[in-house]
């Protein structure tokens, strides 16, 4: 997954690794969160799906869903998903009664101001190109549609950060290693936050797609973000 010199992969080989990597880590991907997370990652999706403030019946996509965590949220909470991810592995592990596709979230299948909302949970470091993705986000959502996307972050208080980067670039390999028995895979997760621009950066390319009432909140000191915004 990363280079023999550390680096991330980058262009149509990130593409590639991502995919043939989430393909090998499926069985044991939702295991292995609620251990990374410390049990969290259900609060932070139930969030991510509140932000949304939709009505009941609302259609919503989860954008690269893998096990489908979100869409069950988002039909818990009365609306109507459908998932899209790339990996083939993630989808056969998936769980969820909604429609899954298998599509690439730079070209979704869906025609434009489709949907009333769209959720992503951990995958805006996995993208190619985010501008383009955040465009096509843009494109199928109808005016006043919302868009909530959960990732990873790096703590700007400095003892946070310090802890933060002592758990996951120390501790998340071994848990992967010895949960997974895929160690490559939970060291490219950590090091992947790096693919994400600044927040001020981040919240100005989905303005630039189209979104209005942009907004980032963060969790657990900083370590997680949840970026919002609202289609123009």
């Amino acid at each position: 997954m990363l280079g023999t010199d550390g680096a991330l992969p980058e262009g149509p080989a990130k593409r590639r690794a991502v995919e043939r990597m989430f393909d090998r880590v499926a069985p044991d991907y939702d295991r292995v969160n609620r251990v990374i997370s410390l049990g969290r990652d259900r609060a932070w999706r139930a969030r991510t799906v509140e932000s949304l403030s939709l009505g009941r019946g609302a259609r919503v996509l989860d954008l690269a869903c893998g096990t489908g965590d979100l869409t069950r949220d988002a039909a818990r909470t009365g609306y109507v998903p459908v998932g899209i991810d790339i990996s083939a592995g993630m989808l056969h592990a998936a769980t969820a009664s909604a429609p899954l596709v298998r599509g690439d979230a730079a070209v979704l299948p869906f025609t434009s101001s489709s949907l009333d909302g769209v959720v992503c949970g951990f995958a805006l470091r996995n993208f190619v190109a985010l501008p383009t993705v955040f465009a096509e986000v843009g494109r199928v959502l109808r005016s006043g549609g919302r868009f909530a996307a959960l990732d990873a972050a790096v703590p700007a208080n400095p003892v946070l950060r310090a802890g933060n980067a002592v758990w996951f670039r120390g501790a998340v390999p071994v848990i992967g290693r010895l949960l997974a028995h895929d160690a490559d895979a939970y060291r490219y997760l950590p090091k992947s936050t790096a693919y994400l621009p600044e927040p001020i950066a981040l919240l100005a390319s989905l303005t630039d797609a189209g979104f209005i009432d942009v907004a980032r909140a963060t969790m657990m000191g900083g370590s997680v973000q949840l970026l919002t915004g609202t289609r123009a």
